[in-house]
C-alpha cells in the first residue's frame, strides 16, 4: 500500500478502562497494508510545540511507519516525496490522541513528522526497517512550497538537524512513484 491511511482500532471499554488491539497483521492485511514491521519506537516530548521531522530513510533501509499517540496529543504529518507521483509535495495531517486511539500508516516514499499538542506526549510507532542513521534524511518542516498548516503560529521547539533541513526543491528523493515505493 502506498497511500497514507488513518485507522482507529476498536476499544473495549468497561469500568476498569479499555482494551485495544493496536496491531494485528491479519486485520492490517484487510486494510491493504502488507508490511512486515521489525522495530517499535517510543518517543516522549515534554513540551507543547515540540516538532520532530520531517524525516525518512533512504534505500536500502526505507521505512514505512504505523504511528499512534500513547499519551497526550500530536498533529502528525506525512508528505509525498515520490518522483512522478500525482501528489508529490502534498501533505496530509491528522490529530492523533491517546483518548481517541487513532493511528496513521505512513508508507515508504513519504517524509514524516509531528508536533506535540499537549505536554508529555508519547508517540509509539512501528517501522518496517531498522534505524539506519547514515540513510536518514530530512525536509524542512516549514517549506513554503509544501505549505503545511501546523497548528501553532509561533516557532516550535526543534533540534538543529530539523531546523537546518533542506527545502524539498533541494532534496534529491530516491523514491519513484510505482517503482520503489
Amino acid at each position: 500500500m502506498s497511500k497514507i491511511l488513518e485507522i482507529t482500532p476498536s476499544r473495549h471499554v468497561d469500568h476498569r478502562g479499555f482494551f485495544a488491539e493496536t496491531y494485528s497483521r491479519k486485520k492490517y492485511l484487510e486494510y491493504g497494508i502488507d508490511i512486515k514491521f521489525v522495530q517499535d519506537n517510543h518517543s516522549v516530548s515534554n513540551q507543547i510545540g515540540t516538532l520532530r521531522g520531517l524525516h525518512c530513510q533512504f534505500p536500502p533501509y526505507p521505512q514505512a511507519k504505523l504511528v499512534r499517540c500513547g499519551r497526550g496529543a500530536i498533529f502528525d504529518v506525512a508528505v509525498d516525496i515520490r518522483k512522478g507521483s500525482p501528489t508529490f509535495g502534498q501533505w496530509k495531517g491528522y490529530e492523533l490522541t491517546a483518548k481517541k486511539g487513532n493511528q496513521v500508516y505512513v508508507p515508504i516514499g513519504f517524509v514524516h513528522g509531528f508536533i506535540t499538542l499537549q505536554a508529555d506526549s508519547e508517540i509509539i510507532y512501528k517501522c518496517s526497517d531498522y534505524y539506519a542513521p547514515k540513510t536518514e534524511r530530512s525536509v524542512l518542516w516549514k517549506d513554503p512550497d509544501i505549505g503545511i498548516e501546523w497548528p501553532f503560529t509561533s516557532d516550535p521547539i526543534l533540534n538543529k538537524k530539523d531546523a537546518d533541513a533542506p527545502l524539498l526543491k533541494d532534496f534529491e528523493s530516491p523514491f519513484i512513484y510505482g517503482i520503489n515505493s
